[in-house]
């Protein structure tokens, strides 16, 4: 990598050039996987497919050209639902229902889609404000699972602080009038949630969701337990290949029950793994960030003078100063990364997320309201910021939870 600081390279552009490459790196990687699993069946299942059809062809004295203009002709109709293994009506309301719940999720599994020009007009129309309502509804979902995070963390942490107060290494308990001043001098204030304690514990409830999702489609769909774990992954974080879809059977035992389970499981899961998919993405920018402080290591280059959001290490820019330039943000940058040795907390999380879609929605959010872009003292006591956004609501909540 060329000399970062020589170059006037700014931290985000930096941080977003090297996301670049290596999500160009994963994707190559991942590209080399799957076509190493996957295309030797696809061969197999293309030569026994040519076989078979060569052999029908010749038995019922059937032009192969024929029978492929046949073949085609029913992949037509299947867009609008018609299938060999099934005689269900796609269309019925309880079958459009499931279609815009996939829609507004943006799951899309692509198992029925519309096929007339009016209903796919109405369909860019209903996705454009289906999908950010739902978006909307998740960052709220977001919020009151931080919430709650945060405040039993924050009780669990008081608990094990109040007992190491009264049982000090001697095992003899203080007085109260001890404990109340100790309690004063080793406040909790500023304290916040660890980064990875909230990752954990939404990745142990996504994993118990699709694990109880799992058996449910097991039992229901007749679907292997490794299989049903699959269709789950790819069902909640929306990627919807489409190749195994829930409940499109003619008849199910408890049919009710189970529409009503299928309907819970899949909000539920994919709220889990949306609010997972957004804590992970902080820890990859703590990552971005540790790898551009290695890489600036060797590129420092005396002389140059002081920038907005050039990467220099946090011990340098400290000596330098803060410029009239910077003088609003250098508190919470300069506190944030030098603390990158530590274990990330939700303090730092501003400090890493300063520029990012919370901030834009809350100054159009203004905007709209005729007021100005402006920053909340309270926000900027606190080192967090607002917005509509997951993350701006994720900054709100941990920073309300925090110990004043």
């Amino acid at each position: 990598m060329a000399c970062c600081q020589c170059l006037g390279v700014g931290e985000d552009t930096g941080r977003f050039v090297l996301l670049a490459m290596a999500i160009l790196l994963y994707l190559l990687g991942g590209a080399g996987v799957f076509s190493a699993l996957e295309a030797p069946l696809e061969l197999q299942v293309r030569e026994r497919w040519a076989a078979r059809l060569r052999s029908f062809s010749h038995s019922f004295n059937i032009s192969q050209q024929d029978l492929s203009s046949f073949l085609r002709s029913y992949d037509e109709a299947k867009l609008v639902g018609i299938r060999v293994d099934s005689s269900r009506a796609r269309w019925d309301f309880a079958g459009a229902f499931y279609f815009v719940g996939t829609v507004v999720s943006t799951i899309g599994f692509g198992m029925t889609t519309p096929a007339t020009t009016a209903g796919k007009m109405f369909l860019i129309f209903y996705g454009l404000i289906g999908c950010a309502a739902t978006i909307l509804f998740f960052n709220l979902f977001l919020e009151r699972v931080i919430t709650v995070i945060a405040f039993v963390l924050k009780f669990c942490h008081e608990r094990r602080h109040q007992l190491k107060v009264a049982l000090p290494e001697n095992g003899h308990r203080r007085p109260a009038a001890d404990d109340h001043c100790s309690g004063r001098r080793d406040s909790l204030t500023g304290w916040k949630p660890s980064v990875y304690c909230v990752m954990v514990i939404l990745g142990a409830a996504a994993i118990l969701v699709s694990c109880c999702a799992s058996a449910m489609y097991s039992a229901a769909e007749g679907w292997n337990y490794l299989d049903s774990l699959y269709f789950c992954f790819v069902a909640f974080s929306t990627i919807g290949f489409g190749d195994m879809v829930s409940s499109q059977r003619d008849f199910y035992d408890s049919q009710v029950a189970y529409r009503v389970g299928n309907f819970l499981f899949i909000l539920t899961g994919v709220c889990c793994i949306y609010s997972l998919f957004n804590v992970i993405s902080i820890v990859i920018k703590q990552v971005l960030n540790w790898l551009l402080r290695r890489l600036e290591a060797p590129c420092l280059c005396p002389g140059r003078g002081s920038r907005r959001n050039v990467v220099v290490p946090g011990h340098l820019r400290a000596r330098r100063g803060p410029s009239i330039e910077t003088d609003a943000v250098n508190e919470s940058e300069g506190e944030g990364r030098r603390m990158s040795g530590e274990m990330i907390s939700m303090r730092d999380f501003l400090a890493a997320n300063k520029v990012n879609l919370a901030i834009m929605q809350k100054q159009l959010s203004e905007m709209a309201n005729g007021h100005p872009p402006r920053t909340s003292a309270s926000s900027c006591h606190n080192g967090f910021s607002g917005g509509v956004g997951a993350l701006g609501i994720m900054n709100n909540r941990l920073a309300e939870t925090s110990v004043d």
